[in-house]
């Protein structure tokens, strides 16, 4: 046999590997892009609606870390403006907001916020889990002021600066916290730079409002999350260990100061979406399973077709050599 013979019987040979890795690595993607899908049917119901709820000397902007991985992940999220006029006041309003949402609803408070929710949240059968970020949990005929005298560690008090106000309702007493001890009470593991303009920009709470007693705990009915704040200086990790013990919410604790939601903010989410996961019975974590599935299909696929075409190749060589020769 001429060599022209077996160079060509050869090169049509080597097509046929290189045809059928043309033809598996073109069914790759599709079952790649399978297993998404399969991992999304582990849901097993729409996703509840989340409201953020912001507390004292703060606004909604504090959440926007832990909104924004919600949203990524697909959850429905609400940070409504918590008017900081006093618990009867804010708790009603917060209601009001509550009964706008269609399904269930994951009720979340930070700080004051979480007086707020203990509230607003009682006597809605939509509200099915309630998240408490280094928060006052009050029981029924307790205030945020008298729970914050219930355990030392909080340097709050000596902190505030008393403010006159008046308006078209009357007039009180608005409470700040003086810019010079912001960043310690409130905010210590943030960057200064950030809590000098959070201490600008903060929104204070009245103080009459601040002393009002709860007349309803929804906790005592609804299942509850807490997290708390080893470091916190604003309320006294001691209460909210107290507090969170005496709900038996599921607890998770860390070294953060009074702000988790921001320096913290994967942790905090992670206890929503458990909360979230009890609402829906579905996997808290199913993206991470969606992308482990795929990754693990398409190293698979790509390893099987570089083993074939080595090996078919290897034989092709061996068996030209042998052709010349004859």
């Amino acid at each position: 046999m001429g060599m022209s013979s077996v160079r060509r019987r050869i090169s049509t040979a080597a097509a046929v590997p290189v045809a059928i890795c043309a033809v598996a690595a073109s069914a790759a993607p599709a079952a790649v892009a399978s297993a998404p899908a399969s991992a999304s049917a582990v849901g097993k119901g729409a996703k509840p609606t989340v409201v953020l709820v912001h507390g004292a000397f703060a606004d909604a902007s504090g959440w926007n870390a832990v909104a924004e991985r919600l949203l990524d992940q697909g959850y429905p999220v609400i940070a409504p403006p918590n008017p900081l006029r006093g618990l009867s006041n804010d708790a009603a309003y917060v209601a009001s907001v509550l009964k706008s949402v269609k399904g269930p609803i994951v009720l979340a408070g930070h700080s004051y916020g979480g007086a707020v929710i203990t509230q607003a949240g009682a006597g809605n059968p939509n509200v099915k889990a309630l998240v408490y970020v280094s928060a006052f949990m009050p029981d029924i005929g307790e205030s945020p002021a008298e729970l914050s005298t219930k355990f030392t560690g909080s340097e709050l008090g000596p902190a505030l600066n008393p403010v006159p106000y008046s308006d078209a309702t009357g007039s009180g007493t608005d409470l700040y916290i003086k810019p010079d001890r912001f960043h310690a009470v409130f905010a210590a593991d943030l960057p200064a730079s950030q809590t000098r303009l959070m201490a600008a920009e903060q929104r204070p709470v009245t103080e009459a409002g601040f002393a009002e007693k709860a007349t309803a705990a929804a906790w005592k009915t609804t299942p509850s999350w807490f997290v708390v704040s080893a470091r916190d200086k604003a309320i006294a990790p001691d209460l909210e260990r107290f507090e969170a013990k005496r709900a038996k919410a599921h607890t998770v604790e860390i070294e953060s100061s009074h702000v988790s939601m921001m320096s913290h903010p994967d942790v905090v989410t992670e206890q929503i979406r458990d909360a979230a996961a009890t609402v829906t019975g579905a996997d808290p974590k199913p993206a991470a399973l969606a992308r482990t599935g795929s990754r693990t299909t398409e190293l698979a696929l790509a390893g099987g077709l570089a083993a074939a075409f080595v090996a078919t190749g290897t034989a092709l060589a061996v068996w030209g050599r042998r052709r010349a020769r004859t």
